[in-house]
């Protein structure tokens, strides 16, 4: 089984009491990309290929993460550190269950969110609109979504500058339109939160109340992975750092120690 979510009874609770939310055991992700037509793309040579098993001469294999293994617990925020292409954001699409691996498996307790920059909101839609529907969608009750939409337009910060919350998000800078991404994933306690590069936007006042929803996450029991190029943001943020390079896990333990072994590489 290549993807698999195992719900909260079933999964053991470690000798030292911690829970484990998150267990990537051998994960290796594999893309495959076309490159163009060739002379080798006719249905006879497709038929060929069918039964010996073998690729399209113009698909190239991208092997994106090799063999990755850990597991994360209640409670705590991990770094994921590494140079541009190391997999970061391809493990972080294979925990949510976005990507099945071609090899191992990933077992979660609950469903992963992922909050990207790139998370889909309507962009003829105004930003309270947006706020409504993303609350709704993560299951809150409406009773809920009412009370905490004042509080989820406040953190985001998109009114500092005027009332942008009226506006459709397509006048939004890219900047604010990731701040109001965040603060409606985060208005949710999830099991498994996952940050791909979300916190790197935005003003220091912004950064710094980020920073710290993350922390209260955490807190209240869940898992927190961040992706950052930033390592003051993971230093800040997380006491677990995991470094990948070239898709292999180079390093994993205490934040400082795997962040300076990264900065003196």
């Amino acid at each position: 089984m290549a993807e698999q979510t195992q719900p909260a009874g079933k999964i053991a609770v470690t000798d030292a009491g911690r829970i484990p939310t998150v267990v990537v055991d051998d994960v290796h992700v594999i893309y495959r990309i076309h490159k163009g037509a060739t002379s080798g793309s006719s249905p006879v040579s497709a038929l060929k290929r069918i039964v010996s098993r073998t690729n399209a001469p113009n698909i190239r294999e991208v092997h994106a993460v090799k063999g990755v293994s850990f597991t994360a617990y209640q409670g705590e925020a991990i770094g994921l550190i590494g140079s541009n292409g190391s997999g970061k954001s391809t493990l972080l699409r294979a925990i949510a269950g976005l990507l099945p691996p071609a090899r191992g498996a990933v077992y979660t307790l609950g469903q992963p969110s992922l909050l990207g920059v790139n998370a889909a909101l309507l962009n003829d839609l105004s930003g309270e609109r947006n706020v409504v529907l993303g609350c709704l969608a993560m299951g809150m009750p409406p009773e809920e979504v009412k009370r905490l939409a004042p509080e989820i337009i406040e953190f985001s910060g998109i009114n500092e500058r005027g009332d942008f919350a009226s506006l459709p998000m397509r006048t939004y800078s890219s900047g604010m339109g990731a701040r109001l991404r965040f603060a409606i994933s985060s208005a949710k306690k999830h099991d498994v939160l996952l940050i791909d590069e979300a916190l790197a936007t935005g003003d220091r006042k912004f950064r710094a109340r980020s920073e710290q929803r993350v922390r209260e996450l955490r807190d209240s029991a869940g898992t927190v992975f961040l992706v950052s190029h930033s390592l003051g943001s993971i230093r800040d943020t997380c006491e677990r750092t995991i470094w990948l390079e070239g898709g292999v896990l180079k390093m994993d333990g205490p934040t400082n120690e795997v962040c300076d072994a990264y900065e003196g590489k």
